[in-house]
């Protein structure tokens, strides 16, 4: 097994949060709740990239902040309709969910030599 850090993040409904996630390329891996009625508990994944989505309140606080890098920033600006800024280290854009959560999205620079 492969070691790994998966966010979580709070949301305050789990199915909408998959459709916005599935517009960064996300899908739903499974969805887990203690019984029908009680708050969601869901994994989305892009690739080897994973977050956990949480009904749950004490999880996880709103306006969290997660740094995704992905290999096409432009095509995520694209999709949500936003400008990528030019940074030293990456071209960056930055997104908002619908709960409130930040998701700071860029494609690295090539260092000199690569």
């Amino acid at each position: 097994m492969d070691e790994e850090v998966v966010p979580v993040l709070r949301v305050a409904d789990a199915a909408a949060a998959v459709r916005w996630y599935a517009r960064l390329g996300f899908v739903e891996q499974w969805e887990h709740r203690f019984e029908p009625g009680l708050p969601a508990f869901v994994e989305v994944a892009r690739g080897r990239v994973r977050l956990f989505l949480s009904e749950h309140t004490g999880d996880a606080r709103p306006d969290t902040l997660v740094y995704l890098r992905v290999a096409d920033v432009d095509a995520v600006a694209a999709e949500f309709g936003v400008r990528v800024e030019e940074a030293p280290w990456a071209r960056e854009t930055e997104l908002r969910d619908p709960d409130g959560n930040r998701l700071r999205i860029g494609t690295p620079r090539e260092s000199p030599g690569e």
